[in-house]
């Protein structure tokens, strides 16, 4: 499945619980928006000094030509990244913002929120995360980002896997978890499969799927 039956307008936001793979969604659909031909300006705004940063693919994304924005940090000092309203204004370029996997990271972008009322904006839930694996933790973090954001209600999308070495078995026990604490409160509109998986269990699961491939590696100076 294609981003662009999901996504379709031109800014689009990404949420989620540090680690959900939030990231690797925001790059996949940068990717595929630059090459429908898009003018793309991704914005990474993660300041939570997370695992995995976006900007760690910049040179993959660059070369498919999506202009990257961020900020470098010194220590954990948080910095903003300039120019964003005009983009957000410009309904002929696609603007993707991947944000910070907390409240405070999300606040971030607070100042921007009036200027997002009508953009997408995903809630990436990965049910073998410690703190999205019951629906009142995944219902306190949302609360706390929305908080924080002052962005509306998320659209969900799930994101059930344990890494590289994820197994077909894995992956739908975590589809069938992600359903069953959202599915009673609100719409999951799909799910996330890593690409290798996605023939061996496109016929398992009833959501749209959208097969992954990882562009983002954890740094080695994170692995010391």
């Amino acid at each position: 499945m294609a981003w662009e039956t999901l996504c379709r307008k031109p800014n689009t936001v990404f949420l989620g619980e540090v680690g959900c793979g939030k990231s690797e969604l925001a790059v996949h659909l940068a990717l595929e928006l630059a090459a429908q031909g898009r003018e793309v300006h991704f914005f990474d705004l993660d300041q939570t000094k997370p695992l995995m940063r976006s900007r760690d693919a910049e040179t993959l994304l660059t070369g498919a030509g999506v202009t990257v924005h961020f900020e470098r940090q010194c220590a954990d000092a948080p910095t903003q990244v300039g120019g964003l309203v005009p983009l957000l204004l410009d309904a002929r370029k696609a603007v993707i913002l991947d944000v910070g996997g907390n409240d405070t990271g999300a606040r971030l972008i607070g100042g921007y929120a009036h200027l997002l009322k009508d953009a997408d904006v995903w809630f990436v839930v990965n049910p073998y995360r410690p703190w999205s694996s019951t629906t009142e933790h995944i219902d306190g973090t949302l609360s706390a980002i929305l908080r924080a954001s002052r962005l509306k209600m998320p659209r969900f999308l799930l994101n059930p896997n344990l890494g590289a070495d994820t197994t077909p078995e894995e992956f739908l026990a975590g589809v069938a978890q992600g359903l069953a604490m959202l599915s009673p409160y609100v719409t999951v509109e799909a799910a996330a499969v890593p690409a290798a998986l996605y023939e061996q269990v496109r016929h398992q699961v009833a959501l749209p799927l959208i097969p992954i491939t990882s562009h983002i590696s954890v740094p080695e100076t994170e692995l010391d």
